[in-house]
Order: C-alpha cells, then sequence, then structure tokens
C-alpha cells in the first residue's frame, strides 16, 4: 500500500539536520582552501592535495550526488505497484548522471554537478509528495541543496 502524504514539519529532527550540516563541511573546506592560500597549503602538506580546492568539492559532490540514488532507492522501497517500479527506476539516474557527465574538467564537471542537484529536487518533491519520504524531508534538502550549490558555483568560478 503506498503511504499518503504527510503535511510538511515545522521543525527538522536534530539528527538529520545535524549530519547534513556536517555533511557539507567537505564542500565548506573546498572554497575555504580556494580563498585562504595558508589553509590551502597546510591541508596539501597535511593531508594532500585531494583535500584541497576543486578536488574535494568535486570529487565529494560526485559521492553524495550518487548517495543520494540510495536515498531515493530507500524511498522507493516504501511504494508499490507502478509508483514502486517507477521510483526505483528514477533513482538510479542521480549515480548515472554523476557517471556520465562528471569527465571533462573541473568547470565541466561542476556544472554537472550542479544540474544534477538541482534536478533531483523535483525527484525529493515526488517522493514527499507520495508520502515516502518524511515530512521534513523537503525542508532539509532545499536548505543543503542551497549551500552545495553555492559552494559549487564558487569552486568553479574561483
Amino acid at each position: 500500500m503506498t503511504p499518503d502524504p504527510t503535511p510538511p514539519a515545522t521543525t527538522l529532527p536534530r539528527a538529520p539536520l545535524l549530519l547534513g550540516l556536517a555533511g557539507l563541511l567537505p564542500f565548506l573546506w573546498g572554497v575555504a582552501t580556494l580563498y585562504s592560500e595558508p589553509l590551502g597549503n597546510w591541508t596539501t602538506a597535511t593531508i594532500g592535495p585531494r583535500f584541497v580546492g576543486p578536488y574535494v568539492a568535486l570529487f565529494y559532490g560526485a559521492v553524495i550526488l550518487s548517495f543520494m540514488s540510495g536515498v531515493l532507492w530507500g524511498f522507493a522501497t516504501r511504494l508499490d505497484g507502478r509508483r514502486a517500479v517507477l521510483g526505483y527506476g528514477l533513482s538510479v539516474l542521480p549515480a548515472l548522471w554523476v557517471f556520465f557527465t562528471t569527465g571533462g574538467g573541473p568547470d565541466r564537471a561542476g556544472l554537472a554537478l550542479m544540474v544534477g542537484f538541482l534536478a533531483i529536487l523535483p525527484l525529493d518533491w515526488l517522493f514527499a509528495r507520495w508520502g515516502a519520504a518524511p515530512n521534513w524531508w523537503m525542508p532539509l534538502r532545499l536548505l543543503l541543496t542551497g549551500v552545495v550549490l553555492a559552494c559549487l558555483f564558487v569552486t568553479i568560478t574561483a
């Protein structure tokens, strides 16, 4: 049986909010190391160049957008019939998008990730509308996606 949609949450649960905000740290770190040469140099010397500037933001962006496929797959398990079939099909799109579009250099990869994060919002909304996502899902996704898009924009325009 397909769950009924629930009304939007007035507050975000603490654990998903804090974990979601913590998940922004690699994006924010990438931006910080772009604009702070001492921080970029320290990061390169201490933990390696992969964790500096566009490298960390783009790699982590690809990981998180792919992770979102798994989240949507989990939502699809809460659906029945045609909605379940459609939900499973839609859930693989973010990972496929990452796989097929993030080559071709940092600017192209960053733009592809931005498009991917924007394009997943209607999927989030659809799963929420179908009642497969928690009622606080869309407010959380809008908050996190806004920060991710800003960080990726800064990363590719720096």
